[in-house]
C-alpha cells in the first residue's frame, strides 16, 4: 500500500497585526489633524460675527406704529435748523450779476489804447471794455507767420508794451487763441486746436518773461469754433485769425468766465454780413514809440 504524503503545514503569519496597527495610527493622525483645524479660530472674524448677531437679535424696533408718509416730514426740523447742515449760497443767474466796481479796467483801457494807437488806427488791434472785463483783440497777422506759433520780433515788442502795463495789476488774464476754418495737418499742429492753443501759450510765455505773474494767466485755444465773421471770404478768415487778451475784473471770477464764454458763443453782427477789411499795407511797420 502506498503511503499518503502529509501536506506541509502552512506557515503562520505572525505579522498581520501590523496592518491593523498601521490603519489605526493613520486614522488617529487624521483625527488629530481635524481637531487641530477646528480649534484654530480667527478671533477677529468670530468677534465681528458675534457682535453682528447680538445687534440683530437684541436691537429694539425703531417704531411701534406705522409711519404716515403724508405727515412724516411736517414735524421734522428743516435743513437750515440742522446744526450739521452747511448752507452753501447758490449763485444768482448771470443776468442778475451786479457789475463790480473795476476802475482799473478803465485805466488800463486808456493806457493800452494810447500805447497801441497806431495799430488801432490800422484795424489790427481792437479794444473793447465791458463791466466785467477788458478785451484786446489782436489780429494774428501781426503776431505769427502762416501756420506758425512763433512770435515775430515786431509782435514781441507790441506784447511787451502791453505786459508792462498790466503786470502791476492783480486782475486775471485769459489769453485766447482763434483760427479760421481752413484745416491744417502738420507735424507740430495736427489740427487748428493745437495751433490756437500753441499761439495762446506763446503769448503767455512772453508775458511771464516780462514779469506778469503766471498764476494770473490762462492759455485757451478755441480753434475755429468761435468765429467772429464768415469764413467764406478772405477778409472774414483774416478777422477770425486772432488772439484775444481778456483782463477780467475783480469779483466772482467763475461767473465772469461763464459770461465770457456765453459772449463768445453768440454770433456777432459782423458774422451776419460780409465784412470788407482793407489788408494792411506791405510797408506797414508795427514798431512805434511807446509813450
Amino acid at each position: 500500500m502506498s503511503r499518503r504524503k502529509k501536506k506541509p503545514e502552512e506557515h503562520v503569519n505572525l505579522e498581520r497585526w501590523l496592518v491593523s496597527y498601521a490603519d489605526f495610527i493613520t486614522l488617529l493622525f487624521a483625527f488629530f489633524v481635524v481637531m487641530y483645524a477646528i480649534s484654530s479660530v480667527n478671533e477677529g472674524k468670530y468677534r465681528v460675527l458675534s457682535d453682528t448677531l447680538n445687534d440683530v437679535f437684541q436691537s429694539r424696533p425703531t417704531s411701534a406704529t406705522p409711519i404716515e408718509f403724508d405727515n412724516a416730514l411736517q414735524d421734522q426740523p428743516s435743513m437750515a435748523e440742522d446744526p450739521d447742515f452747511i448752507d452753501i449760497p447758490v449763485p444768482e443767474n448771470d443776468k442778475n450779476l451786479t457789475p463790480p466796481e473795476n476802475p482799473e479796467l478803465e485805466t488800463l483801457s486808456k493806457e493800452i489804447s494810447k500805447a497801441v494807437q497806431p495799430l488801432i488806427n490800422d484795424d489790427l488791434i481792437n479794444i473793447k471794455k465791458t463791466d466785467f472785463w477788458l478785451e484786446i483783440d489782436i489780429k494774428s497777422s501781426i503776431l505769427f507767420g502762416s501756420v506758425d506759433a512763433q512770435l515775430s520780433e515786431d509782435a514781441e515788442d507790441v506784447l511787451a508794451s502791453i505786459a508792462l502795463l498790466i503786470k502791476d495789476y492783480p486782475n486775471d488774464v485769459q489769453v485766447e487763441g482763434f483760427t479760421d476754418n481752413v484745416p491744417i495737418k502738420t507735424k507740430f499742429f495736427p489740427s487748428n486746436w493745437e495751433l490756437s492753443s500753441s499761439r495762446a501759450a506763446s503769448v503767455v510765455h512772453l508775458f511771464e518773461e516780462e514779469g506778469v505773474d503766471p498764476k494770473r494767466m490762462q492759455a485757451i485755444g478755441y480753434g475755429e469754433h468761435r468765429p467772429r465773421a464768415e469764413n467764406t471770404t478772405e477778409a472774414g478768415r483774416n478777422t477770425n485769425r486772432r488772439v484775444n487778451l481778456v483782463i477780467l475784473g475783480q469779483g466772482d471770477q467763475r461767473q465772469m468766465m461763464q459770461r465770457r464764454n456765453q459772449s463768445l458763443k453768440q454770433p456777432s453782427k459782423a458774422s451776419q454780413q460780409q465784412i470788407e477789411i482793407d489788408e494792411p499795407s506791405q510797408n506797414f511797420n508795427p514798431i512805434f514809440d511807446i509813450q
